[in-house]
């Protein structure tokens, strides 16, 4: 049995996750209706784990990381962090994040132009009053495969290529020792050749620091490339999840199968029509069938479920290591 298998296998229940969404809703009042960013997810994350989440833009995953950072209060539900609810009085807080870190898809946006490289990793070690700092930044620099560090320290980002620009911001999360880290889009900025610099990076700090790792990506193949898991995200809920490579390989969504036609690889590609995602218009039944293609081609049909698709809600899924998806057509064999 692998370590990833330890792993998934310690997240079926929530028991052994380090990082938990546990029946998370968040909603913010726009144009004077509720949209419903996160709309009951149930998410775990083990201890040496990487998950992916996937979802084009308007999905809520952006608002689900911020949530799990602690950035974002739950309407309902709740984040739980080593077994424990996620506290938000301040101490807690920052307690909290000197365990689980952001990493931003933009270094140019995230770095201050007017701080050096060490200034900006210093800057949580410096909130959080740890000493030795130089060492640290150091040891940070270096373990984000910036060597010597010390020929880092004075430069300023606009110094530096896009990809030691995010080595710095891992680094900056690094500082502080963390279990987990939650990577925005981390490579989205970055040219196709040192993508996987960056991708082979989280590899390693995995493999070194037995770090976790939540990565919010709409890009499939990256997802391919880095987790252990996957999950899919749709209109506010994780829609379908599993193995990477049971889910990626064999999707059983229709919303999966569509993000996975769009992959060079992939025989044909499904046109999703309709309108995006609206979190302030969920519609009824399967939050999906406004747009699903099964459905307009007619198999859901031949296979019975067409009314039970407009009109009958689906589960909420669990938070298991085993593949699953909410889908009528899925559920019956399709």
């Amino acid at each position: 049995m692998t370590e990833t298998q330890t792993a998934a296998e310690t997240v079926s229940t929530g028991k052994g996750a380090l990082l938990e969404a546990r029946d998370l809703h968040v909603a913010f009042s726009a144009r004077g209706r509720s949209a419903r960013a996160v709309d009951g997810v149930n998410l775990a994350i083990g201890q040496g784990e990487i998950v992916a989440l996937v979802g084009e833009s308007g999905c809520g995953k952006t608002t689900l990381a911020r949530t799990l950072l602690g950035l974002e209060r739950p309407t309902s539900g709740e984040v739980r962090y080593d077994g424990s609810p996620l506290q938000y009085g301040s101490r807690a807080l920052k307690s909290y994040r000197r365990q689980v870190q952001l990493v931003l898809q933009d270094p140019m946006g995230s770095l201050n132009p007017r701080h050096t490289v060490y200034e900006a990793v210093a800057e949580g070690p410096r909130i959080h009053g740890l000493p030795d700092e130089q060492e640290i930044v150091a040891s940070a620099l270096s373990r984000a495969g910036l060597r010597p560090p010390e020929r880092f320290f004075l430069r300023y980002p606009h110094e530096l290529s896009g990809g030691q620009r995010q080595r710095v911001v891992i680094a900056g999360a690094l500082a502080l020792n963390p279990k987990v880290l939650i990577a925005d889009e981390p490579v989205a900025s970055l040219d196709a050749s040192v993508r996987g610099e960056i991708l082979a990076l989280m590899l390693k700090l995995r493999a070194d620091l037995g770090l976790s790792a939540l990565v919010v990506t709409h890009d499939l193949g990256l997802a391919w490339n880095i987790a252990d898991r996957v999950a899919v995200m749709y209109l506010g809920r994780i829609v379908e999840s599993g193995p990477v490579e049971q889910v990626l390989t064999a999707p059983r969504h229709p919303y999966t199968q569509a993000l996975m036609s769009v992959l060079p690889e992939s025989p044909e590609r499904i046109v999703l029509t309709g309108e995006p995602p609206d979190p302030t218009r969920v519609p009824g039944g399967c939050r999906f069938h406004p747009r699903c293609q099964v459905l307009a081609s007619g198999r859901a049909a031949e296979a019975g479920v067409d009314a039970a698709c407009r009109s009958e809600p689906l589960s909420i899924l669990p938070a298991v290591p085993d593949a699953q998806a909410a889908c009528h057509f899925a559920a019956v064999g399709g």
